[in-house]
């Protein structure tokens, strides 16, 4: 018999950690409908928010009303957010004055500060001091992102995506500034030493 190896890869929908081959996982449905995999460490977070482990009986709310579910404390079990609000980049007042361009930074460094996220940067920056720091919205449809927290040593790249059940996510990472392509080095934020970014604005 051949025996070959699997190319699936698998990921834990919550800590998004590659899974070992063989290694035991549960299966969960967020939404009542698919059902998504999530390490034994997790899944104490997916009961506390409402998903269904596989097996058990979906409640016919969550089947009808699958977005219904505390979308807030959701998003901020999977983005390990702090409990408490995250101070806001700008006041409301001078929100109103912001361009379209400018509310897109505002938005997307908002929900950075509300992830777990911002501890990372903040750990590195304690270490390799305070980083270059880049915004720089995609474009197209999906509102995406892109966060760029380069040191000379190592660089960490995330996307933002509004809509999405997980707005923040990394998506790169790399250990030489040069890897950084020349779109995302317009250096036009900064990030304090609690990894709090905030846009560079001219109205600030």
């Amino acid at each position: 018999m051949r025996v070959t190896k699997s190319n699936v890869t698998r990921i834990c929908a919550i800590c998004e950690r590659t899974l070992l081959m063989g290694e035991h996982t549960l299966r969960f449905s967020p939404d009542g409908q698919e059902f998504v995999d999530v390490c034994p460490l997790c899944s104490e977070v997916a009961l506390d928010h409402g998903w269904v482990r596989e097996g058990h009986a979906v409640s016919p709310a969550l089947q009808q009303h699958p977005r219904r579910r505390r979308q807030r404390t959701l998003w901020q079990a999977l983005l390990g957010a702090r409990d408490e609000e995250a101070e806001p980049v700008v006041s409301e007042p001078i929100l109103r004055r912001l361009s379209d361009d400018e509310l897109t930074l505002v938005e997307a460094a908002d929900l950075f500060n509300q992830s777990d996220f911002r501890r990372t940067v903040a750990g590195v920056a304690k270490s390799l001091g305070e980083p270059r720091v880049s915004i720089v919205p995609l474009p197209g449809v999906n509102a995406e992102t892109v966060l760029t927290f380069a040191w000379d040593i190592t660089w960490y790249q995330y996307r933002v995506t509004p809509d999405a059940a997980q707005p923040v996510r990394i998506a790169d990472r790399g250990h030489d500034l040069s890897e950084v392509e020349a779109t995302y080095a317009r250096w036009n934020a900064r990030c304090d030493e609690t990894g709090r970014l905030v846009p560079e604005l001219a109205t600030v």
